[in-house]
């Protein structure tokens, strides 16, 4: 019994703005079934996608907090040229240089049209078969506990953990990796950011959610009233949906 993640739910007052950002980021196309902008790769509406942990953005009245999102996307490159590239064109959509504390790096830190942070990274050989997304970064007091949760709860191996880190990737060495970051502060506000998960072929949603509890999730409330999906909170605090499958 697993779960994985299928999307990266990101809110935003004008989601077909962010989405069409997105899709020019990560090189994919932007698609609209329903109130939600679902950004993927091109070619056609797949959902979920078989490999690619793509992007759904959803339209909410409430502005980003001034806070850092505690969930952001690092963005993969192929060279030095290609991030510079990257970074300019972005900008030139409307994102715009963050700092978030980072200091001297070698990435670059901007935001998008909104203010939602994220990194574009320099050339790493690890991210070479990511796909544009290279990993989902969480902020987290304890990477050792999230791993423990999140590698009970996906069908993902860990690569790392240490006090500092925690890393999970696919287990079929596909799509994105996922890093927990132990990181000062702590989660005031609910994420601007979060996963949507999906119970693996076979698995149902009600066992599913009923297994994450045990190993630590909470319920949430969100006001989100009567809908097809189970909204979750992880050991730390941090969102997440469970999905109901197609």
């Amino acid at each position: 019994m697993a779960v994985r993640p299928v999307q990266v739910n990101m809110k935003a007052l004008d989601g077909s703005a962010v989405g069409r950002f997105w899709a020019e980021a990560l090189g994919w196309s932007a698609y609209s079934p329903g109130v939600t902008t679902y950004v993927a790769p091109a070619g056609g509406l797949v959902w979920p996608d078989p490999v690619a942990v793509c992007v759904d953005v959803v339209p909410v009245p409430e502005a980003k907090a001034p806070a850092k999102n505690r969930v952001h996307l690092d963005l993969a490159t192929t060279s030095a040229a290609h991030q510079a590239e990257l970074a300019a064109r972005l900008q030139a959509l409307g994102a715009k240089p963050a700092d978030v504390g980072q200091g001297e790096v070698p990435w670059t830190v901007l935001a998008d049209p909104e203010g939602n942070e994220f990194c574009v990274l320099e050339p790493r050989e690890i991210y070479r078969d990511t796909g544009p997304i290279a990993r989902v970064v969480v902020d987290c007091a304890d990477p050792r506990a999230m791993a423990r949760f999140w590698g009970e709860a996906m069908d993902w191996t860990l690569h790392e953990v240490i006090d500092a880190r925690a890393v999970l990737r696919s287990a079929k060495a596909a799509g994105p990796y996922l890093e927990f970051i132990r990181t000062p502060g702590v989660k005031t506000v609910p994420d601007r950011v979060h996963l949507d998960l999906l119970p693996c072929p076979g698995d149902g949603k009600a066992a599913e959610v009923a297994r994450l509890r045990a190993l630590g999730a909470t319920d949430l409330d969100l006001g989100q009233g009567d809908v097809p999906w189970t909204c979750l909170a992880d050991p730390e605090g941090h969102e997440f949906c469970v999905l109901a499958p197609s």
